[in-house]
């Protein structure tokens, strides 16, 4: 059943190269594709990239990441509500990033800090809301030399990074207001660093 699923999924996540098609004639030859403070594009793409490219690069993601969970010697630890996340993630990433690039492409002013803030907000809070509550594995939680040789290290590591992490889902919506670049790499860094050093010590 969960193989039908990633088939499934794998097709949804592929599907906005539909819609790409459908926009062809009205969007240009090259696409914005990335976008700075002010949501002034700074990266483009030819709009085969934007329309097949951007796609197809995230359902080979999505494969590659679901036949790694589903193959993880220690899958049955994966609780039912991290592996549905697992499957939904991409899929719905790709729609949400592909027809943000098309709508921009066609005129459409979309202001694309607002939800790339909202969006990376909602996947760390309810990924931190979840991984407190993950066990070993190999493929989804704090995967650290530290945590997957103790189970104690696992779980004090899981617990803090659970709470930075909603903390950090937090800022990153406050910051869909406030649209500072550098704000979203220094959430990354400590949101990563932080649990690595703490499991290390």
């Amino acid at each position: 059943r969960q193989r039908q699923m990633c088939i499934r999924d794998s097709i949804i996540t592929a599907l906005p190269m539909l819609v790409g098609i459908l926009l062809w004639n009205k969007m240009p030859d090259t696409v914005a594709t990335h976008w700075g403070s002010g949501n002034e594009a700074n990266g483009w793409s030819s709009k085969v990239f934007a329309v097949f490219g951007m796609p197809f690069f995230l359902t080979l993601i999505h494969i590659f990441s679901v036949c790694m969970t589903l193959n993880d010697p220690k899958k049955q630890n994966i609780s039912q509500k991290m592996m549905t996340l697992i499957f939904w993630v991409i899929p719905v990433v790709s729609w949400l990033g592909c027809m943000m690039t098309y709508s921009a492409a066609v005129g459409i002013k979309v202001n694309i800090g607002l939800i790339t803030n909202i969006i990376v907000g909602i996947i760390f809070l309810v990924v931190g809301n979840y991984i407190p509550k993950s066990k070993q594995s190999y493929t989804v939680g704090i995967k650290l030399p530290w945590t997957l040789n103790s189970t104690e290290n696992w779980n004090r590591t899981s617990r803090l990074a659970g709470k930075l992490w909603i903390i950090g889902g937090i800022a990153f919506i406050g910051n869909a207001f406030l649209q500072y670049s550098w704000l979203l790499i220094v959430l990354i860094v400590l949101l990563a660093g932080i649990p690595a050093v703490y499991s290390f010590v």
